[in-house]
């Protein structure tokens, strides 16, 4: 599938920020129950929208406090009613959607991190006429479940990114630690690693339970003596995995996807190496507004293909320069 450069994907990053003016700490996150958006300022005069942002967010991953900020901004912005919910086993988010076009909502939009479970509800939301679009999880089948756009990372792609790393820097016996199985965005991340490095090593853990993560993390270091860096796909899971290199008394190194104030404070110091931003506040943002800008003039950002809001490599070269915007919520 073609997809935009990075320097379009930039350009759009740039622009929906502008249009606005002129119109995951290792504990916590937001509850997982509707809300309004916040916030007055609202520069635009056209009617109350209502719209559902539905994702596959865990309790206390404050990756998705991110992307609902960026969201809730948009949506004061537009003169949205944003309705949030989120659930982390498929079959639930799949009702959360069907809650959504039961309200009647003006839009959805949604992550599709188990795109099969969402298939058939996504088929009632369009025939229905809700415009769909999707971000963070599920690009390669975004259009063929009726979104009109899509929000995030080129997963694979992030993931050959933190290869190509490694490998330049001589590492050849990865551990990439995957906190969801069957997680379509992971898997890819995994599997772009192992493209570029033969040697990697999946492991599987439940994200849901940190104290199981650390535990199997730290058997996996003690056993696999040749491990010489362990991967975290986000960063509550990186932190947790600095602990098991400590518990395993392992030389291991530590690199990580996405990102929160805790994890670029860890870059700067050198705890670990680098990571790879996927900017998920981008992601709520641009789907709120491109919902908004359907409804309001038929228009489509991306023109049918996904929009990338990543990856951005974030290392101990430009963590300094980050960390004052994860400081703020917005990395």
């Amino acid at each position: 599938m073609k997809k935009f450069s990075w320097r379009k994907a930039a350009l759009v990053a740039a622009v929906v920020p502008m249009m606005a003016l002129s119109a995951c700490s290792s504990t916590g996150g937001k509850p997982a129950d509707s809300g309004n958006a916040a916030g007055g300022g609202q520069a635009v005069s056209t009617p109350r929208m209502k719209v559902a942002l539905i994702t596959h967010a865990a309790a206390g991953d404050t990756f998705w406090d991110i992307v609902r900020k960026g969201a809730e901004e948009a949506s004061a912005k537009d003169n949205v009613d944003l309705l949030y919910t989120s659930d982390p086993e498929a079959g639930r988010q799949a009702q959360l959607v069907q809650q959504a076009i039961d309200q009647k909502v003006d839009g959805i939009a949604v992550t599709l991190a188990t795109p099969d479970a969402l298939k058939d509800v996504l088929k009632k939301a369009t025939d229905a006429g809700i415009p769909v679009v999707s971000l963070n999880a599920g690009e390669g089948v975004s259009a063929q479940l009726g979104a009109f756009t899509h929000f995030g990372s080129n997963e694979k792609l992030a993931g050959e990114a933190v290869g190509t790393k490694l490998a330049s820097q001589g590492f050849k016996h990865p551990v990439c630690v995957i906190q969801q199985q069957g997680h379509v965005g992971l898997e890819a991340r995994c599997a772009g690693v192992k493209a570029k490095v033969p040697g990697t090593e999946i492991l599987y853990v439940d994200g849901k339970d940190m104290t199981a993560v650390q535990s199997t993390a730290t058997a996996k270091l003690q056993a696999a003596k040749d491990a010489d860096v362990i991967i975290g796909l986000g960063a509550p899971i990186t932190l947790t995995l600095l602990k098991s290199v400590t518990d395993a008394g392992s030389s291991a190194k530590v690199a990580s996807f996405d990102l929160n104030a805790e994890l670029a404070q860890d870059i700067v110091d050198g705890k670990v190496l680098f990571t790879v931003d996927q900017q998920p506040w981008l992601q709520g943002y641009m789907s709120v507004d491109a919902i908004w800008q359907n409804k309001r003039g038929g228009f489509k950002i991306g023109g049918g293909q996904p929009v990338l809001t990543g990856p951005a490599i974030v290392d101990k070269s430009n963590a300094q320069d980050v960390l004052k915007f994860a400081q703020q919520g917005l990395r």
